[in-house]
This record gives C-alpha cells, structure tokens and sequence, in this order.
C-alpha cells in the first residue's frame, strides 16, 4: 500500500455511557412475590449488560402492597436521583411496577420524565426515545383500565363461585344480635337478639323508625356500640337486613329492591 501522507485515521469516539437506574417492585414478601422480584432484576440486569455503553448506576427494589399507603421509600430516592442528574435512564419491567393506581402511575411518570431522564418499561414495549409522551401517557391509562376490569370481573367470579359453593364470608359475617359458635358459624346472641326482636314487634305494630328509636332510649337498651342512645340510620340498617330472616346476599342489589315500606 502506498504511504499518502494527506490520509489520517481518525478513531471513532466511543458512545458516551449511559447511567441506569433499574426499579423493581413487588407486593408481599411472599416466596411467589419473591421470585418474581428475583426475576425482574435478573431479567433487567441482563437487558442492561447486553448494551456496552450502558452502567447500572443503582438499583431500586420495593416490597410494597398496593393496598397500603406507606411511603414508597425506593420510588421517591429514584425519583430524587432523576431530580439530582444522577440517571439518564430508568428501566422497569412494566408500567405496573411505578404505581399501585394509574394517578400515582402518571404523577410519577411525569415527575421523571420532567427531569429529562429517558424511561423503559421492557414488557410493555415503550421507550421514551422512540414513543411520543402522549403515546405513552394513553397507553398507561388503557393498561390500567384493562387490568382495573380484569380485576373486578375476577372478584366478581370468585365471589359467585364461593356463593354456589356455600364457603363465602358473606354467610358468616356478624351482626348485631348474632354471634359465632367455635366452628365459626353465625348464632343467636341471647340477649342482643331479644332487642332485634323488640324492634321488628315494634316495627309491626305501626312504629316508624325514630318511634322506635324513641322506645329504645325509654327502654334503656343500650346501642350495638354500648351507647345509651341509637343512631336513627343504625336502626334503619337493622330493619334493612335480611340476614334476620335466614337470608344472605352475597351480591348487591339495587336499593329499590331493597326498600322497606315508609314508616
């Protein structure tokens, strides 16, 4: 090869590297929840690993219920390290991980993409540099509302299948005048059930509600709170319940069904 000195090589600059921050999330510590935990941040670590001008700068792991309203520790020193120029990409496994609701979902999504980091949910398919925001944004809201129906029709099924199966709670959930033997079973409660039979007598000789609340102060009956007087709306709920006549309902009905004649 001939020697042309007006040739010079001139090396490629290396890609400048990423700082990554991965976030996992589960609900319990329970040994499922766990080895889901452990198969997001494997799963996370090695999609990092395969990508050279990407480093792990910190992990953020949270065991936290969705149901409870502690402070998500993990989640606000994340956030904090997106706020301090700590991260230039956050990478979870699906949008469920940020948020127990799609309020906290979008407020979080906001408050770091606000800080200019870039954001990857690996499951969902969505990254921040290739997906518009408001694609995004759409996409979070239609998960959560798909997952929110998913849910409810799931309580729904296992409330129906308890029902035909004669185990749902609803059967044995106490209420005044009954009390529970040693197999967990609804009984009378001897004295309390005395007072719930006052009060029907009362109702069918032509007593209106607050007549009877008004009977029950004369008679000295204490409340199902050990008040001397009843809540007008406490009797209201007693006359209401079927439970008093051998009926259970494990499943609402509409109030107009429910109604009792006016008083």
């Amino acid at each position: 090869m001939v020697y042309n000195p007006k040739v010079h090589y001139i090396p490629t600059r290396p890609k400048p590297i990423k700082r990554i921050g991965i976030y996992c999330r589960v609900s319990s510590a329970k040994g499922e929840q766990l080895k889901s935990l452990s198969n997001q941040i494997s799963g996370l670590t090695r999609k990092v690993a395969n990508i050279s001008s990407w480093k792990i700068i910190d992990m953020y792991v949270e065991i936290q219920s969705a149901k409870e309203e502690t402070n998500r520790s993990e989640l606000n020193r994340l956030i904090e390290d997106c706020q301090n120029d700590k991260l230039d990409i956050v990478v979870l496994r699906d949008v469920s991980r940020l948020g127990r609701d799609t309020v906290e979902t979008l407020e979080s999504y906001r408050v770091i993409r606000n800080s200019g980091v870039r954001v990857i949910f690996d499951n969902n398919g969505l990254d921040t540099d290739q997906d518009s925001n408001e694609f995004i944004l759409s996409v979070l809201e239609a998960v959560y509302q798909a997952e929110n129906e998913s849910r409810s029709q799931n309580i729904k099924l296992g409330m129906q299948q308890k029902a035909q199966e004669g185990t749902s709670g609803f059967y044995h959930r106490k209420c005044y005048g009954y009390t529970k033997n040693r197999e967990g079973h609804l009984i009378p409660h001897e004295d309390e059930a005395k007072v719930v039979q006052q009060i029907f007598g009362w109702y069918l000789e032509g007593k209106s509600v607050l007549g009877i609340v008004k009977a029950l102060e004369k008679s000295s009956l204490s409340s199902p709170s050990g008040r001397e007087k009843w809540p007008k709306r406490t009797v209201d709920v007693l006359l209401s319940n079927e439970k008093y006549i051998g009926t259970v309902s494990s499943c609402p009905r509409r109030k107009s069904q429910t109604k009792r004649p006016a008083r």
